[in-house]
């Protein structure tokens, strides 16, 4: 008897805000790994497989390219971009930079609702954490992070944030081996947020500089070895070869 497989069919985009849904549906793709940094990007494969025309599918392209999610060569088109393991420790660097300066601007502005969102979210790390929702727990720990920067009040620092952030985005789902534990990410950020509540700004970017510290010095030892194992090249393609 043979075992029926059921196909898989690929999501087709709506032509409204068409830019911004192939857009954002390709850095989700990237940024979960689904699409392997090296990946080609045929625009002629993608568009068939999303069911649109190659114009918004090369903006899109074009936006993330502007991000660093994608690398567009004059040959090879568009290909997902590889960072190397020196690429992302100096990135954790520019982070922990701006973040520690976000996190003095935000401190003394920081609104009633601001700080009550800080706090939900710290809550909402713990019952994630609790639930072993590794996903969710990322997506409230980015939202802590933007959050502080937003407060900050300084639009170019926000931008640099969020560009670099997205191209991060990928080894946050690993971020785990790199720290430890969601335990430990939840302490530091309670112990943050208390920072943050006794109006100490100089404390708490002490203690966010620690806790940014903590992945990247881990990302230049033999331990995070198996993050950056080389990937196969593969085309994407409507086609198996």
């Amino acid at each position: 008897m043979t075992e029926h497989t059921e196909e898989v069919t690929p999501p087709r985009l709506e032509n409204r805000t068409l830019r911004e849904q192939v857009c954002a549906h390709l850095r989700e793709e990237i940024l979960s790994s689904r699409l392997a940094p090296g990946t080609e990007l045929s625009e002629v494969a993608v568009a068939k497989t999303l069911g649109i025309s190659r114009g918004p599918l090369r903006e899109a392209l074009g936006q993330l390219a502007a991000e660093g999610l994608v690398t567009i060569t004059p040959r090879r088109g568009a290909v997902v971009t590889k960072f190397t393991r020196q690429e992302f420790i100096e990135a954790y660097q520019v982070r922990e930079a701006l973040e520690v300066l976000a996190i003095k601007l935000a401190v003394p502005r920081l609104t009633d609702a601001q700080r009550s969102r800080l706090h939900a979210l710290a809550d909402a790390m713990v019952e994630h954490a609790e639930q072993g929702d590794t996903r969710a727990f990322f997506e409230s720990n980015k939202e802590f992070h933007r959050l502080l920067v937003v407060a900050a009040g300084n639009e170019r620092l926000r931008e640099m944030h969020e560009q670099l952030a997205n191209q991060m985005g990928r080894l946050l789902a690993k971020s785990l081996e790199l720290r430890g534990s969601i335990d430990q990410s939840v302490a530091e950020h309670h112990a943050i947020l208390e920072a943050i509540d006794a109006g100490d700004a100089r404390r708490a970017a002490r203690l966010l500089e620690e806790h940014i510290e903590v992945p990247y010095r881990v990302l230049d030892s033999p331990e995070a070895d198996e993050l950056f194992d080389p990937t196969p090249e593969t085309p994407l393609s409507g086609e198996d070869k």
